[in-house]
């Protein structure tokens, strides 16, 4: 039910709202008609008035603004003759100049009983309704719409129907309820209901003036049987108490809390005064505490201001409150960061070099790089760090680095692993309004580091997941961008924090997967594989004395010469880093401890011979070069994630029509690479002295071995076209040669990637000439001469002059 008020004409005014909006409506029901069954007379054609905000029932009389051309004409010539309208309801009241169309079917015949002029110069109309009808055809739309109508009559239950007048009588209750319930509706309007006698105007009136929304208005409108109008119309006044139930229900319990509320602090005020009484308030003392630090800080001006603020809103907080616990956590953590508070550098250039070559062995780019950085901070006093990302394989050392780098710079040092993370509130923090909220892991590491310039490894950068919560690493856009990371935003602590002298240090497997803005703002250096050399003197160095110390044991007590560790490296360990190596040392070493611990007296030299009782018989028979007595097989170089390796890639030819078969669980490009080269030796099959004939006549099998391993990249196409021409000629592919390098349809060799650790698996499997591509020559000249060592390089430019070289005139035996 909607309020209702009386005006001075006695009538009783039902509206939804004490002041009248434009275009809205008062509803109210007039006292003089009571006769359901009057006789009514209207004109025809009818003229028709669309109604934008309402839906009006017989008897009922409203006051409407008349603002449309059309409408006002239409109400001032009707005012003047008979005063008889047609009320339709628009179906979309959105619409501002309506057709004929666009309003519903059924509507009430309407006497205008006064035209009201507004002192605002708006025009008011005061119509009654008097019978239901529906539309049958347009007759005119111009100078207002007018159509042929006929009435429609009310079914009206039997007389003596106990079903409908128990329905009435539940239509008066419910009315009387909602009321009751309603605290803006006056109680004077129960009289109205209470002293209508006619089912059908009560219905009318409940009606007209319940909190029902015009559509559903409209459904009353249109129902003829009366019975089922007054079900319905029960339907969606039970639905209205239930809800105004509810809702005094909530009021009920906020009023409850409230007074809970109130009682818990007077409670505390109490408290508050006898622990004054007694020495002080634990809460105050707390406050005054961090009022005590926040002096010592060396924040700037609108931290400062940032944090009094938020300390005074906690004073003013009720301790036993939700929000204490919240607000005092954002405090404590603005006071934990270390705002503008720097370790000193040391620009001891030659302490720094002493304590890199001293941790790592090799990684020399690296280590200039860091040595330019001091250089230039020595010389220029202050300077933005640069963002740099060290890329290779696992167990190269690039995490371990951070701290030799933390060492020598004499800086702080914070490790963050970002493999697995994909929500980006990791990183900028989550808004302290939410449960739980913390700063990003940033901001976390910062205040563990205690200093805002200290060396940050960000490791496994490649490895950041993203997922429908957003995507990490767009936020470390932000943070790795010297021209932006001065003013990082977190979002818990809703300021800025400097991160432009931090020292950041990225590392990862590999670049494919870092975004390439990412990667744009990163200084990359690769760390490639160790050779064999040096993996000797890194474990003479570290690892030995490092699993001596870890497993209890002394210097003497175990000894691995140069020729042992050689061993471990070649046939226990597949990799370009050093992290299985270490975990074969240490495998030795507990075994040592154990025998010593039992009281056996083992031999302190691990030899070569005696390690098959350490570490059992050798894991891997591979880099060994098998001779050039087949034809049909050559040797290429691949780089994997563990480093470079050799592969060996046959051919056989066998009667048949040109098919040509690919094993060794080869990837596409892999596998265009083969047809590729066959397609190339078919259309040169004269350089070669074949048979034009030869791909009608034959089958062709390329395969890569280790089937279980999968392969693929497009620089093994060298190496096929050279072991299918092999196979053709029956030519032998020449000694101790490897090669690398794309092919082209144009017989062009192209430039391949990964050559340091392609030229480290031939140097592990005594190969001593690599072919490459011409324009792999100046990724040569970046390489230490001790890698190239014993190594000679064929630059060539198409594949006539890999031919040319790599196939000797002597015969084979047939693969």
């Amino acid at each position: 039910m909607k309020s209702n008020k009386k005006n001075q004409l006695g009538e009783i005014i039902i509206t939804s709202s004490l002041e009248e909006e434009e275009g809205g409506i008062i509803q109210l029901i007039s006292d003089e008609d009571e006769d359901p069954d009057q006789e009514v007379k209207f004109p025809d054609p009818l003229p028709i008035l669309p109604l934008r905000n309402t839906v009006l029932f017989p008897g009922v009389v409203i006051p409407i603004s008349v603002g449309r051309d059309k409408s006002l004409a239409l109400v001032r010539d009707v005012y003047k003759k008979d005063k008889t309208i047609g009320a339709l309801s628009q179906v979309d009241p959105a619409i501002e100049n309506p057709e004929f169309s666009d309003l519903h079917k059924i509507g009430t015949i309407a006497q205008i009983i006064k035209i009201l002029e507004m002192p605002d110069g708006s025009t008011s109309a005061i119509i009654q309704g008097k019978a239901r009808f529906q539309t049958d055809k347009l007759v005119t739309d111009d100078p207002y719409l007018m159509t042929s109508v006929h009435l429609l009559s009310d079914i009206y239950p039997k007389e003596g129907d106990q079903e409908f007048e128990a329905l009435v009588q539940s239509l008066k209750e419910l009315s009387l309820k909602i009321i009751d319930l309603s605290s803006n509706i006056p109680q004077e309007t129960s009289f109205a209901v209470k002293n209508i006698e006619s089912p059908k105007f009560l219905i009318n009136f409940i009606s007209a003036n319940a909190n029902v929304n015009n559509k559903d208005k409209q459904r009353l409108l249109d129902i003829n049987d009366l019975k089922k109008r007054g079900i319905l119309l029960l339907e969606f006044l039970t639905k209205e108490v239930q809800m105004l139930e509810l809702k005094k229900d909530i009021q009920t319990k906020v009023k409850v809390d409230l007074e809970q509320q109130q009682r818990e602090y007077l409670l505390h005020q109490q408290m508050k005064t006898i622990q004054d009484e007694l020495g002080g308030s634990p809460v105050e003392q707390e406050i005054e505490e961090m009022r005590s630090k926040a002096a010592a800080k060396k924040w700037r001006k609108e931290v400062k201001q940032t944090f009094e603020k938020e300390l005074d809103k906690l004073q003013r907080m009720n301790p036993a409150a939700g929000e204490y616990s919240v607000q005092a956590n954002y405090l404590q953590t603005l006071l934990d960061l270390p705002w503008a508070e720097y370790t000193k550098d040391n620009f001891d250039l030659q302490r720094a070099k002493k304590i890199l070559d001293r941790d790592h062995f090799g990684l020399g780019e690296v280590k200039e790089r860091i040595l330019e950085h001091l250089a230039v901070l020595k010389l220029k006093g202050d300077m933005k760090s640069p963002i740099i990302c060290l890329y290779g394989p696992p167990g190269v050392g690039k995490t371990s680095l951070g701290k030799s780098v933390a060492e020598a710079l004499g800086r702080n040092y914070v490790r963050m692993s970002l493999g697995g993370l994909h929500d980006e509130a990791e990183i900028r923090g989550h808004r302290k309004t939410y449960i739980g909220a913390m700063p990003g892991r940033i901001v976390q590491n910062l205040k563990k580091a205690k200093s805002s310039n200290p060396v940050f490894i960000l490791d496994e950068i490649d490895k950041v997941g993203s997922d429908f919560k957003g995507d990490p690493s767009f936020a470390l856009l932000e943070v790795l961008d010297p021209e932006q990371n001065n003013s990082f935003f977190d979002n818990y602590l809703e300021l800025e924090y400097d991160l432009s002298r931090v020292l950041f240090i990225a590392t990862a497997n590999t670049t494919n997967t870092i975004s390439p803005p990412l990667r744009d703002r990163m200084e990359m250096i690769e760390i490639t594989g160790y050779i064999v050399e040096e993996k000797i003197e890194i474990a003479r160095r570290h690892l030995v004395p490092k699993q001596l110390q870890a497993h209890g044991l002394k210097k003497n007590d175990l000894f691995f010469p140069k020729k042992t560790l050689e061993e471990i490296i070649v046939n226990y360990t597949r990799e370009s880093g050093v992290r299985e190596l270490d975990k074969k040392i240490a495998q030795i070493s507990r075994r040592v401890a154990k025998k010593i611990a039992f009281g056996t007296h083992p031999s302190r030299t691990i030899t070569r011979e005696n390690l098959l009782e350490y570490l059992g018989p050798p894991m891997f028979f591979r880099d060994k070069y098998e001779g050039n007595e087949l034809s049909g097989v050559a040797t290429g170089l691949a780089w994997t994630p563990v480093g470079g390796e050799i592969l060996f890639v046959e051919t056989s030819l066998s009667k048949g029509k040109g098919k040509l078969t690919l094993t060794g669980n080869l990837g596409d490009v892999m596998k265009e690479s083969a047809v590729i080269a066959l397609e190339y030796l078919k259309s040169h099959a004269d350089v070669l002295n074949l048979d034009d004939e030869f791909s009608a006549n034959n089958d062709f099998h390329i395969h890569v071995p280790e089937g279980a391993i999968p392969k693929d990249g497009p620089s093994a196409g060298i190496t096929m076209i050279t072991s299918l021409a092999s196979a053709l000629t029956q030519r032998k592919v020449r000694k101790g040669l490897a090669m690398t390098g794309e092919i082209t349809l144009r017989g062009k060799v192209l430039p391949v990637g990964g050559i340091k650790e392609k030229i480290l698996a031939a140097r592990r499997a005594n190969l001593n000439e690599i072919i490459l591509s011409k324009e792999n020559e100046k990724d040569i000249s970046r390489i230490q001469d001790v890698y190239l060592k014993n190594l000679k390089f064929h630059y060539i430019e198409n594949i006539l002059e890999v031919l040319d070289y790599a196939l000797l005139k002597s015969k084979a035996r047939k693969g």
